[in-house]
């Protein structure tokens, strides 16, 4: 896939790749004073593994290439819309659930529909089906409390996001008011934090129904878990066990959307109607739990449950993708081999990110974690591993390699442009930005 943006930066500062030819050296763009890196993917873990070169080695130039013509990756088509707090070469594949039925219409990855309402041009075509009472999300992630609250939150409050203007109209003619968000183990394993939960118990217009059958004998365990666990699991067992205060009552008697966990629950086929054109349920395993805490397994029992359902989102984890035959790659974690960063057996090549770690933790996580890189970086620069004191073409070669396969790269000027146009869109209508949605439309904007 050929890059389509191009970022550079260096000394602390962002410049185009196509600038005029001065980089933080004050020099010509091809010289022998700075230590030259390349940085393919600018998600998060690209822009936090830049940063930390750049605080370490005041002379180093990074170049950022991204196959899209907007920069950000998984800040701007992977988090939720109603959290631009959180906003600040990544998983590209879904995990498959590996069970009958699960490409009939109805049936989305939790990655497909979050593209899709978050403006990912690959996902515009996506189109969900909305006309359904009940929805089933499979897993108990953030990702999948997202989901959740996307598809029962009051459009008001959307409307004043960057969700794209088709999933809002979508989701206004929404038929859901009922989504079950299940996962294979117990209330001590979800994998949600608190904050996601907490949002869930106080969203307008909804109310839990949590099965008090869920929480037998979690009290007794409560002392021997870890503090954030330890919250989480009160924090549920108060929504399923407590009754609420007057006020929280009546507020729940005048929901119109519902909302539960459920839990020890696995997917074994998915339901079509009569002509096998698309989802009308889900039949689930029920589970037992053998040992404890987070390293519990979740064991059949023989039982089956089968829950009618017309959405169904797999939000059961995403998954790297090979790079290319040369780079190594663990196709049954899905990341590539590496040491801190360090792929096996190459010098000079890196990763970070959930390529290095798998699709694991929060925007922070991948901070830090990228910033693990940074320092394996800079050490083998330092101790001579890579070698950075021969001269090298960096940026310039990659120019030439472009324009032979008639590539004309987005300059991060390029992206301004767009930028622009997309929040004094957004401004219009109340929004923070209004995001254009194909390649094609923001191709046009960056070269007016």
């Amino acid at each position: 896939m050929l890059p389509w943006l191009s970022l550079r930066t260096g000394r602390s500062r962002w410049t185009s790749q196509l600038h005029d030819g001065i980089n933080a050296c004050g020099r010509a763009a091809f010289s022998i004073c700075s230590p030259k890196v390349c940085i393919v993917g600018s998600g998060p873990a690209g822009f936090y593994t830049a940063q930390h070169l750049i605080k370490a080695r005041q002379d180093v130039e990074v170049d950022i290439y991204e196959r899209l013509p907007v920069p950000f990756g998984l800040v701007r088509f992977g988090v939720a819309p109603d959290h631009p707090e959180v906003k600040s070469y990544g998983a590209e594949g879904n995990r498959r659930m590996g069970v009958p039925g699960e490409d009939l219409a109805g049936v989305y990855s939790a990655k497909d529909f979050v593209g899709w309402y978050n403006g990912l041009p690959s996902c515009q075509e996506l189109s969900p089906d909305l006309n359904c009472e009940t929805a089933v999300i499979l897993g108990q992630g953030n990702v999948a409390l997202d989901v959740a609250r996307i598809l029962l939150a009051p459009t008001d409050i959307l409307k004043k996001t960057d969700i794209t203007q088709p999933a809002l109209e979508a989701l206004v003619q929404s038929q859901v008011r009922r989504v079950l968000i299940v996962g294979r183990r117990g209330p001590m394993q979800v994998a949600c934090t608190i904050k996601e939960f907490r949002e869930m118990v106080n969203l307008p217009d909804t109310r839990p129904e949590m099965m008090a059958d869920d929480f037998e004998g979690v009290k007794e365990a409560l002392k021997d878990l870890p503090r954030p666990r330890k919250r989480l699991t009160e924090l549920m067992m108060k929504t399923a066990l407590e009754i609420p205060s007057e006020k929280e009552q009546e507020r729940q008697s005048k929901a119109s959307r519902v909302w539960a966990f459920r839990f020890l629950r696995s997917p074994i086929e998915i339901l079509a109607n009569p002509d096998n054109s698309r989802t009308v349920g889900i039949r689930l395993a029920v589970n037992r739990l053998e040992g404890s805490g987070d390293g519990a397994r979740a064991v059949p029992t023989g039982e089956v449950e089968d829950v009618t359902c017309g959405l169904l989102i797999s939000s059961i984890g995403y998954k790297s993708l090979p790079i290319d035959p040369s780079v190594p790659f663990d196709s049954h974690k899905a990341i590539v081999p590496n040491n801190m960063g360090r792929v096996q057996h190459t010098a000079g090549l890196y990763c970070s990110g959930w390529l290095k770690t798998g699709p694991t933790g929060v925007i922070a996580t991948t901070m830090n974690n990228s910033f693990d890189t940074a320092r394996s970086v800079v050490e083998d620069m330092e101790s001579g591993t890579v070698d950075v004191s021969a001269a090298r073409p960096g940026s310039q070669s990659i120019s030439g390699l472009l324009e032979e396969r008639g590539v004309k790269p987005v300059t991060f000027s390029n992206w301004e442009k767009i930028d622009s146009l997309e929040m004094s869109r957004g401004e219009a209508s109340g929004k923070p930005r209004e995001k254009l949605l194909t390649v094609e439309e923001m191709l046009q904007v960056a070269r007016k």
